[in-house]
């Protein structure tokens, strides 16, 4: 099968590396396509083109619905426009082409905005950090009151944000001068937050939250319309340059399976949680494959080919998941194609 990854995150050469490995010659064939001529994930697949530049929305759909018909795709794996692309599956069934969505239009919408994702989530799913999500300086400062007095520590973050950006804690001793001096990173001084929003009489949703201090994992996850195929739970060291360790939590799982089957998870994604004083928390859903997911692979679980399995229907058999498996990363340097 032609297999087509369009535009985005350059995670995805991990996914195209390890169906390379798992799969016989000929089984399919990757194709990926992108607007830079030396993007690096050209260096995996079997064929690559260029995109065009600026196209969005509608236009950016029609030339997809192209590109199927003139490479012979059967499976489009949608990474750019994925939301748009989730609304309109019939259109790429009607040329015989099959797509891969982790969710249904209306549930990447939710995931994408997490004040509205948090409100909407079921305590009997998963629990998430205390927070309250503000819109101006007033309930920023109500927020802050009514967390303070139950939580040690606060943070925010944009409720429509990725990889982290914009995540801060408030810090109420330090002003930034002494957070440039010191090399403080991923704090903000509480009033000069505060002096900045007086110039910003309303702002996009920013969610004040308990600061969770524990641990951090990310889970790699295969699924199949609502079902957990495989997951990969990496366990982040709190000391830099430590590392990860390959974790089974009991109390994770059970949330990943839940969340999976609420929301009726499809294909890769990663599901992300963070210890507070009361045990492990949702911080986000991913529907797109993580930055760590060539790490999970190594578990012994080649989550790209399970996915794969899956979307062919065959029975999978569970890999046997090497835990407590410590992994990282490392940089290897690579000439790109031009």
């Amino acid at each position: 099968m032609r297999i087509w990854f369009n535009k985005t995150f350059s995670t995805i050469s991990a996914v195209l590396n390890n169906l390379r490995q798992s799969l016989p010659a000929g089984e399919v064939t990757l194709i990926c396509t992108h607007t830079h001529s030396t993007a690096a994930v050209f260096l995996a697949a079997d064929e690559h083109y260029l995109e065009p530049p600026d196209l969005t929305e509608r236009d950016y759909l029609e030339w997809c619905l192209d590109f199927c018909r003139q490479h012979n795709i059967g499976l489009f794996w949608a990474g750019k426009e994925a939301v748009l692309v989730s609304q309109h599956h019939f259109l790429f069934h009607a040329i015989g082409v099959q797509v891969l969505s982790v969710a249904d239009y209306e549930t990447l919408i939710l995931l994408h905005n997490k004040a509205d994702f948090y409100a909407a989530l079921p305590a009997t799913v998963a629990t998430t950090m205390d927070f309250i999500a503000v819109n101006d300086r007033d309930s920023f400062d109500s927020a802050v009151v009514a967390l303070s007095a139950k939580h040690q520590s606060l943070c925010v973050k944009p409720a429509v944000s990725v990889f982290g950006l914009g995540f801060r804690i408030l810090d109420t001793e330090r002003g930034s001068i002494s957070h440039m001096l010191e090399g403080v990173e991923y704090q903000i001084p509480l009033q000069e937050l505060r002096l900045g929003m007086a110039n910003t009489p309303q702002f996009d949703t920013l969610l004040v939250m308990e600061n969770l201090a524990g641990h951090e994992w990310s889970v790699d996850c295969a699924g199949r319309h609502g079902r957990v195929l495989c997951a990969v739970q990496r366990k982040k060291s709190q000391l830099v340059g430590h590392g990860q360790s390959i974790d089974n939590n009991a109390e994770i799982t059970g949330m990943v399976e839940r969340l999976t089957a609420h929301y009726r998870l499809n294909g890769l994604f990663n599901i992300q949680f963070k210890e507070g004083v009361h045990g492990p928390r949702l911080l986000e859903i991913n529907p797109r494959p993580s930055g760590g997911f060539g790490m999970a692979c190594l578990s012994g679980a080649n989550l790209a080919q399970i996915a794969w399995q899956g979307i062919k229907g065959e029975v999978i058999k569970p890999p046997a998941i090497k835990y407590g498996l410590k992994v990282a990363e490392v940089n290897m340097p690579v000439v790109l194609r031009d």
